[in-house]
């Protein structure tokens, strides 16, 4: 009986470990998505804004605003795949506490957080950061200064 409880609760992790994986490529697309429609709004606004009769305050204002949207959602991602990430280190010193228990000690090796270059998500959080600081950084050289 604690084998099979055992052997159930290892699948269940592994389904977990599998579920965490995926979602952070879903968390980078819906990022990717809407990094790139607010972006997009902010230049619609740039290229539009004397055409609609905006007063050049307000339109530098929108872009701001939408800039600090963008920056939220790139927060907002960047914490979901961190929890990710800890709940991956989780569900693997589980994993390795029950193959311990019933196959060997040291069957499974516990990971290891120095190993933080060789995860993907460390990638995505610089990706998102880097991408980040390139929006406020292009906006406030090209967009905002032309918009007088």
């Amino acid at each position: 009986m604690r084998n099979e409880f055992a052997l159930e609760r290892y699948r269940y992790i592994l389904q977990q470990i599998h579920a965490v994986n995926e979602n952070a490529h879903r968390f980078l697309a819906i990022y990717q998505t809407l990094a790139t429609a607010l972006i997009s709004a902010a230049l619609v606004l740039f290229v539009g804004y004397r055409k609609w009769e905006l007063a050049p305050d307000v339109a530098r204002g929108g872009v701001i605003g939408l800039l600090i949207l963008a920056t939220v959602v790139a927060a907002f991602t960047s914490m979901l795949i961190v929890v990710g990430a800890l709940a991956w280190l989780d569900y693997r010193n589980e994993e390795c506490d029950i193959t311990d228990q019933i196959v060997a000690p040291g069957f499974r090796k516990r990971p290891n957080p120095g190993n933080l270059f060789r995860w993907y998500e460390t990638y995505l959080l610089l990706f998102i950061l880097a991408s980040v600081i390139t929006m406020w950084v292009l906006a406030g050289i090209f967009l905002l200064p032309a918009m007088r």
